[in-house]
């Protein structure tokens, strides 16, 4: 093996080396601005849930922004008694970004409380555009039911992507077959290995935040628990460059070396939602893992106190370009919300289709690795000399 091929290996197999500039920020009084409101029942996860449109959901309180702190919360209605019936969807909120991300962009989300309890279904991921899903891709990056106990991350796509053997990750991989066409659709799923990355635990402890990478190199999402949050994050603001470098391992890596990001993924938008039971926290069997009766007993009653902690509290979600990028090709806006079909634990979202066919926001990097990156470099390749 020569220098050549062993650069090659370590850029297959590892986060890529970038400095990322702010480029969008989801925050304060303005975070509901650049989003769509779904506005419809639970037609992709069959949940028990009637997603409203903005005007009711702000008129509910069930979508505002915090004044005490500048938060968004998004909840589940606790408030109305829903009675028995042959079907029964209580209230709740299911928002797509306007805009959207591709290789070259990096997402960092401050979480302070996430949804809670028996029946619920949070979710923070993306879904590709312009195509039928899973034909652009998706990327679970926040996702869970019931009482479980740790986060779990996922890419669904079309055949020919899998998690390749070779990755660097501090979570356990449960499939390695990102594919949504073989194996009930669940895609290739990582879980998190650290502690408080969801549910009770993870509010908890204050909250955490999660950032992903979206890269020609692959897919990496990195998770920290708020005691645990880096320097680096913990004290950015949205005019505050990062460095993925200093991240440390990632939970979940999906790198090129088995899965092409340009092949398999377009345009992401970002989604945000939170169903009640349907196609994964409501199957018997899976239910009965962790909570007591049946899924739907939830969702019949009063709401309070079943959905008291059901609930988003965001501090805010910004989006960082690859410097080396053009910003000309950083986001592409997708003014409306459409419906594209998934099954299982591979969600759905609305999304707007991209008619230019073009495979993410940006092109591929050129230039250096910095500085701080080459201390790593040296010591990967001291274990490599041996095969030269």
């Amino acid at each position: 093996m020569d220098l050549l091929h062993a650069f090659a290996l370590l850029a297959a197999i590892s986060p890529a080396a970038a400095i990322y500039a702010p480029l969008r920020e989801y925050s304060g009084n303005t975070f509901f601005d650049a989003w769509d409101f779904w506005g419809n029942v639970d037609n992709t996860t069959w949940g028990n849930v009637t997603y409203l449109d903005k005007p009711t959901a702000m008129d509910q309180h069930l979508a505002y922004v915090d004044n005490t702190n500048g938060h968004a919360i998004i909840r589940v209605d606790n408030t109305t008694n829903i009675t028995n019936a042959a079907i029964v969807n209580r209230p709740s909120v299911r928002i797509t970004s306007q805009d959207s991300y591709g290789a070259g962009n990096l997402i960092v989300i401050d979480v302070a409380h996430m949804p809670a309890g028996c029946s619920v279904w949070p979710s923070f991921w993306t879904l590709g555009t312009g195509k039928e899903w899973p034909h652009a891709g998706e990327i679970d990056i926040i996702e869970g039911i019931n009482l479980m106990p740790r986060n779990q991350m996922a890419l669904h796509t079309d055949p020919g992507c899998v998690q390749a053997p070779d990755i660097e990750q501090s979570g356990t991989t449960f499939h390695t077959v990102c594919s949504s066409s073989t194996d009930d659709g669940r895609g290739c799923v990582v879980g998190e290995s650290k502690h408080n990355s969801f549910g009770a635990s993870f509010n908890q402890a204050g909250g955490g935040v999660f950032a992903t990478q979206l890269d020609v190199s692959g897919v990496f999402i990195w998770f920290w628990s708020r005691a645990d949050i880096p320097k680096e994050i913990a004290t950015a603001t949205s005019t505050t460059n990062l460095d993925p470098a200093t991240f440390g391992l990632p939970s979940a890596s999906y790198s090129s070396s088995g899965c092409n990001y340009t092949q398999f993924f377009g345009p992401q938008q970002l989604v945000l939602l939170t169903t009640l039971c349907g196609s994964w926290a409501g199957v018997p069997n899976i239910y009965s893992q962790t909570c007591p009766g049946t899924c739907i007993s939830n969702v019949i009653g009063p709401g309070s106190p079943t959905y008291d902690e059901a609930y988003w509290d965001i501090g805010y979600i910004r989006t960082y370009l690859d410097q080396a990028q053009n910003s000309s090709s950083s986001a592409t806006s997708n003014p409306s919300p459409t419906t594209v079909s998934r099954t299982d634990s591979a969600l759905t979202a609305s999304a707007t289709p991209n008619t230019t066919g073009s495979q993410g926001n940006g092109a591929l990097r050129g230039g250096e690795l910095p500085l701080q990156k080459l201390s790593t470099i040296v010591g990967i390749l001291s274990l490599l000399i041996p095969l030269f």
